[in-house]
């Protein structure tokens, strides 16, 4: 029964998850038509990318097992999050495309440190401790 309760609200917690993936579709349909980014921020979305990164390589098999509903959610969240930095790239002002792209790149190498040091210094339960860790610093960070 535990199981079964497990897996129906995690199913549940998912499916909440990505309609909160999804809510800044409005704004992105409104960048878009106005070929503008206007007065918004890209930092939450390159932000939130990262938290789903962390969350989604933390939930593999190897790295934290039986997680694979965090898996999946958070990979959707990683594209969904990636669509939407490249849509805020595409149509930001110079000043911001080159901040963005500049956020993008401290994402990437934080992203690709903790997946190279996880993979090459850690194994068993140290990387999952360590893998969650980073994962949950950067979520209460995006909280703040």
């Amino acid at each position: 029964m535990e199981h079964i309760a497990r897996f129906f609200f995690g199913v549940s917690g998912n499916v909440i998850a990505l309609f909160l993936f999804l809510s800044p579709v409005v704004t992105f349909w409104r960048i878009i038509k106005r070929k503008s980014t206007e007065d918004f921020s890209g930092v939450p979305y390159n932000m939130t990318l990262l938290n789903c990164l962390l969350s989604a390589w933390y939930g593999l098999p190897f790295v934290s097992p039986n997680n694979i509903l965090v898996t999946t959610i958070n990979g959707a969240g990683s594209v969904i999050e990636a669509i939407y930095v490249v849509i805020f790239l595409i149509f930001a002002e110079r000043k911001a495309k080159i901040r963005m792209l500049g956020l993008l790149s401290v994402v990437t190498t934080i992203f690709a440190t903790v997946v190279l040091v996880s993979l090459l210094a850690l194994h068993g339960r140290a990387r999952t401790v360590f893998c969650g860790l980073a994962a949950t610093v950067f979520s209460i960070c995006i909280g703040w």
